[in-house]
């Protein structure tokens, strides 16, 4: 397994590769640390029961599937 500074050298190669040294910077920039208690928030969007999520995916598999089909 690699370690993290190994994943992230290869992360920032693979980005510079991709987008070039400025547009890889302006895409780094882009993250930011956030706003707000996630903690707390994350009770108004986030299902409380498993059930809830397990029904949530099927019907998403659902709509997925006959958007697929001719």
């Amino acid at each position: 397994m690699k370690t993290i500074n190994e994943v992230r050298k290869e992360g920032f190669e693979a980005l510079e590769k991709t987008l070039g040294p400025r547009d890889m910077e302006r895409f780094i920039k882009s993250f930011g640390p956030g706003h707000g208690d996630y903690t707390k928030e994350r009770h108004q969007w986030l299902p409380e029961k498993l059930e809830d999520i397990k029904e949530d995916l099927l019907e998403f598999q659902k709509k997925r599937k006959a958007k697929k089909q001719p």
